[in-house]
């Protein structure tokens, strides 16, 4: 479920403009700033609310790193957010958060977590359900470009993502719940932490855009880019950890679960707290 799901996700991913954002370097160096310098001083301040818990240490390190490249260009779009820069960014961003997550949870678990954890479980995991669906729908979109057949294929699997991400939630959530029933408790600790998260993002996200120089449009995906994470796909990787950490999968559902009522928030509040500007009037 998850390889399905990721192949329909990487479907919206632009892999052929991936051009276009080095030529809008002032959104795309914002999107780099807030993702990868300062949304990890976030989290670690953040999570020291859950330090005392590895597993869910863990889980919301995985989740929270890593900045999402597919939904949230949806969401972006419909606040009236710049989602052609985000999407052009997304490449970008899907490429610097595979590099960096490793080199986060290093300095922020320590190495003895890094040298705990059996790599080959990942390895398998990240060439089977997130480099072979990628392989896959890049090809797709090639033979969208070039076939009939191709773009009917590209068409046909974009209309699937909502109920391939609604059943592969409910296959997760049952794959794992009965082995951690009697620790279901401790996720209420990370859902206020989500929330706040979330919250902090707006004035971070809004701030880095404003001093950028951004227009309204372009601060509004840069909010929505600093607050919308990666945790689909990145769950695979969760799911390959040791059986120690079994409870650190629904740490990691748990999160798509508020960011995704979050994000229905966001679209209404906003567009309210970074309006547009009406043009001004001529000098007489």
């Amino acid at each position: 479920m998850l390889g399905l799901l990721l192949y329909v996700t990487f479907l919206e991913v632009p892999f052929a403009k991936m051009g276009q954002a080095f030529r809008d370097w002032r959104f795309l160096s914002t999107a780099l700033v807030v993702n990868f310098i300062l949304v990890p001083v976030v989290v670690f301040v953040l999570s020291r609310i859950v330090a005392a818990d590895q597993v869910l240490l863990v889980g919301v390190l995985f989740v929270l790193l890593t900045p999402c490249v597919d939904y949230v260009i949806t969401f972006t779009g419909l606040a009236g957010g710049a989602k052609d820069r985000l999407l052009a960014a997304a490449p970008i961003l899907m490429l610097g958060q595979m590099i960096l997550l490793p080199a986060y949870l290093w300095l922020i678990v320590g190495p003895e977590f890094i040298q705990a954890v059996d790599l080959a479980p990942f390895v398998d995991a990240f060439l089977l359900i997130i480099a072979l669906p990628l392989a896959v729908a890049g090809l797709t979109q090639l033979a969208a470009v070039r076939t009939r057949t191709g773009h009917f294929v590209q068409n046909v699997a974009s209309t699937a993502m909502v109920p391939l991400m609604m059943l592969t939630l409910i296959v997760v959530v049952a794959s794992q719940v009965y082995g951690v029933g009697l620790q279901l408790g401790m996720l209420l600790l990370v859902i206020p932490l989500y929330i706040l998260f979330a919250a902090v993002m707006i004035p971070i996200g809004a701030a880095a855009g404003r001093i950028a120089g951004l227009d309204t449009r372009g601060r509004r995906a840069i909010v929505f880019t600093g607050a919308t994470r990666n945790s689909l796909i990145v769950l695979p990787l969760v799911l390959a950890l040791p059986a120690a950490f079994d409870l650190a999968p629904l740490v990691v559902v748990t999160q798509t679960l508020v960011e995704l009522v979050i994000m229905v928030v966001f679209v209404r509040l906003i567009p309210r707290l970074l309006p547009t500007r009406p043009p001004q009037p001529a000098a007489a």
